[in-house]
């Protein structure tokens, strides 16, 4: 979400190499698909100018019913804050976890044959930084029933300061918070951080620069490949990888 739509498509052309073309139909103004070799790969979109909505990457779930979603958010403490209500070809809500992780989840599919795809430009994984990623699975477990619905499909893993989700064989989010037997640490601000594949991040760490962005954190490496940290001329925070599996 973005306060200046035309700045920020021009910034990610710049910074991720990113085409577009106009979403659905009804929001065609406020909304743009992101296309990396032509395929819908992120959505932008225009947010009132307030500090209630700021500038942000915001991650999604996909789910069969937003309404049962819904209702399990509240049950296990979390925060329902939109919705559902109907988006382009589906329906979503915005909530925020029992640490205050903001989060979206969509019925449907976002654009129709969307899928996450290991590509550049394309999202890689998530990445969910907080301060008790124990107890963070265990409300993600609950809510997305990772644990009962599809296991051929879904797996997750506790290793000793993470919890690894993957999906059909694809590693596509991973909670951090120290190690899951310590006490949560409570300096850290629980947030979602999407990262997306590039060929070069060192490239794309200099293109973000020379576009208005800055470095928030320098190319690196990591158990994931090359990963850097940047945010875009309004200060939304995005991640790159060179991790293309």
């Amino acid at each position: 979400m973005t306060h200046d739509l035309d700045a920020a498509m021009r910034f990610y052309q710049s910074a991720l190499g990113w085409t577009y073309r106009p979403g659905f139909r009804d929001q065609e103004q406020g909304y743009q698909l992101a296309l990396a070799d032509g395929r819908p790969v992120a959505g932008l979109g225009m947010t009132a100018q307030t500090r209630t909505f700021a500038p942000a990457w915001t991650a999604y779930f996909q789910a069969q019913s937003v309404n049962e979603v819904a209702g399990r958010i509240q049950e296990r403490g979390g925060t329902v804050a939109v919705g559902p209500l109907p988006f382009g070809t589906g329906r979503v809500l915005w909530a925020a976890d029992r640490q205050d992780a903001r989060f979206g989840v969509w019925e449907g599919d976002p654009v129709p044959g969307w899928r996450m795809r290991h590509r550049a430009g394309a999202p890689a994984r998530l990445q969910l930084v907080t301060g008790d990623a124990f107890a963070a699975a265990m409300f993600y477990g609950g809510v997305f029933a990772w644990d009962t619905r599809e296991p051929e499909r879904v797996s997750v893993r506790f290793e000793s300061d993470h919890v690894v989700l993957c999906v059909d064989g694809h590693h596509v989010a991973d909670l951090w918070g120290g190690a899951v037997e310590e006490a949560p640490d409570p300096t850290v601000r629980p947030q979602w951080h999407v990262y997306f594949c590039v060929d070069d991040v060192d490239d794309v760490a200099a293109r973000t620069e020379a576009a208005g962005g800055s470095v928030v954190q320098a190319p690196e490496l990591s158990h994931f490949g090359r990963v850097a940290g940047l945010r875009d001329p309004e200060g939304s925070l995005f991640h790159v990888t060179s991790e293309h599996t």
